[in-house]
């Protein structure tokens, strides 16, 4: 799944890793409200993922995902997050 967020818009591309080449599956977006255009960057991409799962839940149920995000603050975090369980 790829993630982006940005000033108005949150979305969300869910897609498979065919022979190293990412095949679109389906796309989604959502337009944010007044309240969450004032939500922090960081925030905002946090939206963007908990958006995408909640859109392609069917999808992922008995799966394994790759999240692809663009923030290296979320990057840095989920990083150390995985090293720490291990």
């Amino acid at each position: 799944m790829m993630y982006d967020a940005s000033d108005y818009v949150v979305g969300a591309v869910l897609g498979q890793r065919k022979n190293k080449q990412f095949d679109v599956i389906h796309y989604a977006k959502k337009v944010l409200n007044e309240e969450q255009t004032n939500y922090a960057t960081i925030e905002k991409e946090l939206l963007a993922i908990v958006f995408g799962l909640e859109n392609f839940r069917a999808y992922l149920i008995v799966s394994t995902i790759t999240v692809f995000i663009d923030h290296v603050t979320i990057k840095y975090c989920l990083h150390n997050l995985i090293q720490s369980l291990n």
